[in-house]
């Protein structure tokens, strides 16, 4: 996958559509990723002896596919690209040519 933990995204498709947002945990073998603030719902969660019971809003994972990368230096959205230099691999924004951490 080329999203990382800590990437910013933007939405490309579904309710959440045009907002942006931090990737929190990337789940590789389903090509899911859980993004701060989007694909918000309800839950309601069990009083245990630890923690308190009631309805708590959790972000769900959404499909990879449906968002794409902010660019830091452009502040676009862009696909991703690698480059290999000195035996390193790194990724970099398509439209600019800008290095991902």
């Amino acid at each position: 996958m080329k999203i990382k933990k800590g990437d910013n995204v933007m939405v490309l498709s579904g309710n959440d559509k045009g907002k942006t947002g931090e990737v929190l945990e990337v789940i590789p073998k389903s090509e899911k990723i859980i993004v701060k603030g989007i694909n918000v719902r309800k839950k309601h969660i069990k009083a245990a002896p630890n923690r308190e019971g009631g309805i708590q809003a959790i972000e769900f994972p959404i499909h990879s596919s449906i968002v794409n990368i902010v660019c830091p230096k452009c502040g676009k959205t862009a696909r991703v690209g690698y480059v290999v230099e000195n035996d390193k691999k790194f990724r970099v924004c398509k439209k600019c040519g800008e290095k991902l951490n």
